[in-house]
């Protein structure tokens, strides 16, 4: 992996976590590196998703891996805000 694909890892990583947080009620209390680093395994996972569902691949943009994204994301963020949280009190 280039220098380039790590940057775009993490852009796209802070857009699906910064939108699977959205997704989530209430106040998430996590770092924001956190709320990448699930943005970029949900990143992947949602990649893989699409890809065992054969949607991976549409003309223009790919609406249904980005809306798989980012439910795995909210998922991720929701877990681990309520793991997180806990550990904190």
């Amino acid at each position: 992996m280039h220098v380039s694909g790590i940057i775009t890892a993490i852009v796209i990583g802070l857009i699906i976590g910064a939108l699977g947080r959205l997704v989530v009620p209430g106040k998430q209390h996590i770092p924001i590196w956190l709320t990448i680093v699930i943005g970029i395994v949900a990143a992947f996972i949602g990649t893989f998703l699409a890809k065992a569902f054969g949607v991976d691949i549409t003309k223009g943009i790919d609406w249904i891996e980005i809306l798989l994204q980012v439910i795995v994301a909210a998922i991720g963020v929701g877990a681990v805000a309520g793991i997180y949280g806990r550990r904190r009190v």
